[in-house]
Order: structure tokens, then C-alpha cells, then sequence
């Protein structure tokens, strides 16, 4: 139950209580009407009060309308056409005043509408259980409206408690019976209305009860309440009536069988039954709520699994990760692997995407088949899946694993008369291997994949440790990555970032590139993750700064407002005590204003803990400095840090924007990345534009900035200089 729901509950549970213990109507009348005005925003309650000795209605006075227009309301005439109350009054129906202006029902009132700005009306006719009319309940509104069906349920419950306030209040001054006023509760509420006596036998219930449970008051009245609550809410159930027998009203939620067998979700009231001060038995109000747990389940169950295939999706698999490898102080067993499919997007290319999302369907439920219950599987997206093996005895259970799974994919899959022909290839990783966070474990997995795909696919690999893993190959690399930052072999390049709509550029991204002496241009993809491996990101990743600094002051010198420079940074460069430290030194070496600097961060740099990094984010946003979170959506982090990040710019990584034309899904995350960020006062970037269509559709969709080789490669600073201040875009209609 939401926190609205609960205040709304207990202020109708207040309701019942001013009028079990007669408090004056028109207080009671004012509690209604304040309810009724939380449950339908916007509105104006008016209460009117039926005369049958002049046949007239009169407004009960409050704080919601003039004092001009309240004394216009008394001893209004009922009749048809007679305003939207005295016709709903007179017809014995509820009536709707879309437009009172267009009304001519009004005629003769419009003047004093307008004068107290009312522009609709729906009133329904206060009646008892034997049609006898006491009054009108109304709600007026600032515009033309009609009522929604919720309204109208609203509506009804208000007047049902409205014409109970009444006859109660009648009662008393007539001393009239109880069954009279509470009938008219019985009869008219939309919500289940009973009582039981004092050891919880029905012995009373009205219409919408029955609808509820399924049951007819024959087959409930004389009966225990047990027989309608599912075994396992009943001893609550019990706790709540025992309350409400010792005179303390209680709401709380409960599960019910319907007479079908079907459960379903209610949500209830009890009450005392006090006469004369004491309890001679319990009452109750109950709604259904069923479609709104189902909602709050779905809703759940999105957030964590991939819609596609059922599985779950990467944040929760990260979830189940972090709780196995904490749980019983981490000496279980662990074991995950990251499964990819060999040549996918050659399906995709070719029969088409949705005979790829036929044989996802059908892999997962291989996978969740040959995998078994206690293996946790997810699939990250696209084509790739992780599982998590928790238990394992010996290394071959994994092994053996890995190789039944490879074997059942293997086998062919039919689409639409087509046969698929399909393999995979596995990392494995273990938690045997020191980690020093929990996405390390799947950091290793995947280099162990990649070992797999380099050895010919449709096998598995297991992650053994740095010092195997690394082949002759790196151990050379790595010597050379050495020698290259003592030798000045990098360089920066700059890739400029353009406004979508207007082609200006508004910033450059830093890139840096290696000229090794014999092999040539080296890959980023290749030595910064070495570079990583082995902490050398760090002094690299200061050369960066301090260069990438120093090139852009002098650029700026030709220009007449300076253009900001964008610095990759390293996670393991990012947390170091003394990265503020040499921060400042570059700033002051190099003469560029903080302004004119901003840093790019992966979401990775919140895996060992979000709170130090959002005080360092926060201590550069002081300094002026801003900070980009770069490869949006791609990495390990809970999406709830977002709101608390002091960063101004999210980057899409170019994997939503290959995929935004083709993928009606991946259009829907990237349009609701682009307005989650508009609605935080954050700028949204789009990485790896490559084509007019891919400008076109981003900048349709509000994308705020454009990267990408359709505008400019990166370049050294020497052709930056050349650039023009606008790079052409096509401007979207």
C-alpha cells in the first residue's frame, strides 16, 4: 500500500470515528469533503442539504467557496434544468457539467460562475437505502473536465459516507434506528461493507462484498472469516479483529480465496461497534487490490529481468553477485561465467531480427534447462548471458557444466521453418582468484571469454590468474608501455563534440595514441586495459591531463571563447589520494582555467563505493571542474546513484546508438535516458554517430550533443586548428 493510500485510509478511518461518536455534522461534513478533495486534486467540494419542506436545496458553508456565492446557494429550487445539483437533486441521478459556461442548465447563474471562477460540475443525489433524497454531493473544477471512472468511484464512496454522516446524524436528533443509517452504508458503498459479532462471524454484508469475494451473503452470513482468508494471512487477520474488539481501529492488507479459488489482494478497515460505550461487535470496509499488487509486481519484476527472455538483467545479476560473495563470509564457493554466441549478428544481418529474439527465447531456456535451479542466469543483452555456479565441489562440476551447455546449444534451432545452426563460447572465473571487487570476478570471466573467441570459438576458457593469463605478447606490451612513457611515444588526438542542432562545436574529448616504434599505431582497446592491469594507467593518465591541458590553452589562444578540453580518467586514477593534488599542480603549470575542464568517468569508479566518489565529484564541481559520466548504461552501477551524482552530462555509449534505428527497445532506453536526464538538468551525448540517419534520430529525440566520424575523427591539435567553428548537420523538421 502506497503512503497516499494509508493517509487516505486513515482518514476515513477518522470519518467513521467522528460519526460512531456523533460528533456535530458539519465537522463531519468538513472531514468528508477534505477526503474527498485528496482523493480527486483539483476539486471543490459542495455539500448541499435537501429541505422537503420547500423542496430546495442549500449549501452547507466551508472555506471553498465565497461568502457571495454560498448565500446564492440557499434555498436553491430542485428541478430539471435547475443548475447541475438542483437537476441531479430533482432526477435522482448524478449528473455532468462539463462546461457550465456551455450549460444551459445554468442559465441565469453563469454571471456568478464566473465570478467564482467554476468552469465544471459533477454532482451526484445524497439518497438513502429506500430512495429518500437528503442532499447533493459535488465537485467543482477550475476547468472543464469530465470524470474519470476512478473519479466517479471516488465520488460515490463520498457520497455513500456524506448520506451515513447524515442519517446518523438524524438519528440522533430522532432517535431513529441504527439498522436505518447503516443501511444506506451497506447499500451504497462501492467498497465491501460487513460486520461480524464479537467472535468474528458475518453477520451482515452488502453487495459489493459479495462481487469481491465471489460469495452470496446466504453462504457468508453465520460464518468465520477464516473461511474467505488464505491459512497463512489468518492469524494476522485474527491479531487485526482482536484489536478492533477492544475498541482500536486497525487497516492492513490481507490475501483472500474467492469462491473461483483464485487469490486476490484486500486491503481493510476494522472497526468497534460501540453502543453506549461498549463494544458489541466489529465492522469492516474492504477493497480489492489485486490489480494494483499485480501492477507493483510487474513493475518489480521489469526492473529486474530482461523482457525478452525472462532472465534477469545485469543490475540484478550484479546484485545476486555482490550478496553471494559476502555471504557466510565469503568462503563459498563461486564460480561465473560469461557466456557469448558465436556469430549472432549474422542472423540478425540476415533472417532478421526477429528470428534473432526467436533464438535468444530459445537459448535462455536451454540455458535455464542444462543449468539447473540453483545456477543464477542472466542475460546482460544482445547476445550475451552470465551465469553464477554457487557450491561447486571441484573445478570439473564447472567444467562439465560449461560443456553440457555448449553441447546444448549446439543443437539446431528451428524458426519459422528455418533451421538455426548456433555455438557459444564461455569464461570462466572463480572467486579462488583475489579480488578486490565484486565486478572483478566478471572482469575475469570475460578476458577468459576472449581468450575463447581467440581460440577458435564454440569452447570455454578458464580465468587461471595474471600470470598465466598474460601471454608473451603482454609481458612484451608491457615492457614497451613502460619504455613508451619514458620515451614520449603518445600523443593527444582530439575528437570535437558538436550542438545536434546547430553543428557548433561545443567541446573537444582528448584521446591519447600510441606510435610504437616497430608495431606502429597501437590500440587504445589494447594497451589501456593493459595499462590498468598493471597501474601504469595512473602515470599515463597524468601525462594525459597535463598535455591535454597545455594543448588546449594554446588552442584557445586563437579563439575568442575558449572551447572545453574532455580527460578520460581512470577509476584507479580517480580514487588515488592524490589525484585533487595533481589536479591543481596541472591547473597551475599549465594556465588553463578550471572552467575549461571536464572529466569523463565510467560508472565503474562507483564499485567500491559511492559515497567517496560523490564528495570528490563535489569537491570538483567547487573548483569549477566538471565531471561527465561516460559509457552510460553499459557498466555495473545502481541507476539510484544517478540522483545523487553532482555530474552535468551522461554520455551514451555507441552501442545504443548502432542499435537505436533497428531496436524498437534500445530506442525506448536511449528516449528515456535522453528525458530522465533533461528532467535532472543534465546534457545527454551521443557517442559514435557514423551516419545522417543516426544524426537525424538523435537529434529528433532532444540529444543535446553529437561525437562521432560523420562530424570529425579525432585529430592531432594541428588540424583541430583548421576545424571551422560549425560542422554541417542536417537540421530535423
Amino acid at each position: 500500500m502506497s503512503d497516499i493510500d494509508y493517509l487516505l485510509l486513515e482518514a476515513q478511518q477518522n470519518i467513521h470515528e467522528l460519526i460512531a461518536e456523533q460528533k456535530p455534522l458539519e465537522q463531519i461534513l468538513e472531514a468528508i469533503a477534505d477526503w474527498a478533495s485528496h482523493m480527486m486534486p483539483g476539486s471543490l467540494v459542495s455539500i448541499m442539504r435537501f429541505n422537503p419542506q420547500t423542496d430546495t436545496l442549500s449549501l452547507m458553508p466551508g472555506r471553498r467557496f465565497s461568502d457571495r456565492f454560498v448565500e446564492s446557494m440557499q434555498n436553491f429550487p430542485i428541478g430539471d434544468g435547475q443548475g447541475t445539483c438542483g437537476t441531479a437533486a430533482f432526477t435522482r441521478q448524478w449528473v455532468i457539467t462539463e462546461n457550465i459556461q456551455k450549460d444551459s442548465r445554468w442559465d441565469g447563474l453563469h454571471d456568478l460562475a464566473e465570478a467564482e471562477s467554476l468552469r465544471a460540475c459533477w454532482s451526484m443525489p445524497i439518497l438513502t437505502s429506500k430512495g429518500e433524497l437528503l442532499g447533493t454531493f459535488a465537485t467543482y473544477y477550475r476547468a472543464p473536465a469530465n470524470p474519470t471512472a476512478e473519479a466517479q468511484r471516488s465520488l460515490a464512496r463520498s457520497t455513500a459516507l456524506v448520506a451515513l454522516a447524515i442519517l446518523r446524524n438524524r438519528d440522533a436528533e430522532n432517535l431513529l434506528s441504527l439498522a436505518e443509517w447503516y443501511q444506506a452504508l451497506l447499500t451504497n458503498h462501492p467498497d465491501g461493507v460487513y460486520t461480524f459479532d464479537l467472535e468474528g462471524h458475518f453477520q451482515s454484508c452488502n453487495r459489493a462484498l459479495e462481487d469481491i469475494t465471489g460469495f452470496s451473503a446466504d453462504q457468508m452470513l453465520g460464518r468465520h472469516f477464516d473461511f474467505l482468508i488464505e491459512p497463512d494471512d489468518r492469524a494476522q487477520t485474527q491479531a487485526a479483529f482482536n484489536r478492533a474488539r477492544s475498541g482500536e481501529a486497525i487497516a492492513h492488507e490481507m490475501m483472500g480465496t474467492h469462491a473461483t479459488g483464485r487469490l486476490y489482494y484486500l486491503q481493510t478497515v476494522a472497526f468497534p461497534v460501540m453502543i453506549r460505550g461498549e463494544v458489541v461487535g466489529v465492522y469492516g470496509i474492504c477493497r480489492d487490490i489485486t490489480r494494483q499488487k499485480d501492477q507493483e509486481a510487474q513493475i518489480i519484476y521489469q526492473r529486474n529481468h530482461d523482457l525478452l527472455t525472462g532472465l534477469l538483467n545485469q543490475a540484478a545479476f550484479q546484485e545476486v553477485l555482490c550478496h553471494s560473495l559476502t555471504a557466510d563470509g565469503g568462503a563459498g564457493t563461486l564460480a561465473t561465467m560469461h557466456l557469448n554466441l558465436d556469430g549472432f549478428r549474422a542472423i540478425n544481418e540476415g533472417p532478421g531480427h526477429p528470428t534473432g529474439d526467436e533464438v535468444l527465447k530459445v537459448v535462455a531456456s536451454r540455458l535455464k534447462n542444462l543449468a539447473g535451479p540453483d545456477v543464477t542466469l542472466a542475460r546482460l543483452g544482445s547476445d550475451e548471458f552470465r551465469l553464477l555456479v554457487p557450491g561447486f565441489t571441484d573445478r570439473d562440476e564447472v567444467i562439465q557444466l560449461a560443456e553440457r551447455l555448449l553441447a546444448g546449444l549446439a543443437e539446431p534451432i528451428e524458426v519459422d521453418d528455418h533451421k538455426v545452426q548456433i555455438s557459444a563460447s564461455i569464461g570462466i572465473a572463480c572467486n579462488g582468484t583475489q579480488l578486490n571487487a565484486p565486478y572483478q570476478l566478471q572482469q575475469f570471466a570475460d578476458l577468459a571469454l576472449d581468450r575463447a573467441k581467440r581460440q577458435g570459438r564454440n569452447t570455454w576458457q578458464w580465468y587461471s590468474g595474471p600470470k598465466v593469463e598474460r601471454s608473451r605478447h603482454s609481458v612484451a606490451l608491457r615492457q614497451d608501455l613502460h619504455t613508451a612513457l619514458e620515451e614520449d611515444q603518445f600523443e593527444i588526438h582530439y575528437q570535437p563534440l558538436v550542438d545536434a542542432v546547430t553543428g557548433r562545436m561545443r567541446s573537444v574529448e582528448a584521446l591519447v595514441r600510441w606510435h610504437h616504434p616497430s608495431r606502429g599505431m597501437v590500440s587504445p582497446g589494447e594497451f589501456i586495459p593493459l595499462a590498468e592491469q598493471t597501474g601504469q594507467i595512473v602515470p599515463l593518465g597524468l601525462w594525459i591531463l597535463r598535455q591535454a591541458c597545455t594543448d588546449i590553452v594554446d588552442f584557445n589562444a586563437q579563439r575568442e571563447r575558449g572551447l572545453r578540453v574532455a580527460v578520460n580518467i581512470s577509476s584507479l586514477q580517480f580514487i588515488r589520494d592524490s589525484f585533487l593534488d595533481d589536479v591543481r599542480q596541472v591547473l597551475k603549470e599549465t594556465g588553463l582555467p578550471p572552467q575549461l575542464l571536464e572529466f569523463e568517468v565510467t560508472e565503474s569508479v562507483l564499485l567500491d563505493g559511492a559515497e567517496a566518489v560523490i564528495e570528490l565529484m563535489q569537491t570538483l564541481k567547487t573548483m569549477g571542474i566538471r565531471v561527465a559520466l561516460d559509457d552510460f548504461g553499459t557498466g555495473f552501477s545502481s541507476l539510484s546513484y544517478l540522483r545523487d551524482l553532482p555530474t552535468h552530462k551522461v554520455k551514451l555509449d555507441r552501442s545504443f546508438v548502432q542499435e537505436v534505428a533497428t531496436d524498437h527497445r534500445m530506442a525506448a532506453i536511449v528516449q528515456g535516458v535522453i528525458t530522465m536526464a533533461h528532467h535532472m538538468d543534465m546534457m545527454v551525448v551521443a557517442e559514435g554517430i557514423e551516419t545522417r540517419a543516426q544524426q537525424e534520430d538523435l537529434a529528433h529525440r532532444h540529444c543535446d550533443i553529437l561525437q562521432g566520424y560523420l562530424f570529425a575523427r579525432p585529430m592531432p591539435l594541428a588540424e583541430l586548428k583548421k576545424l571551422p567553428e560549425l560542422l554541417p548537420v542536417d537540421h530535423p523538421e
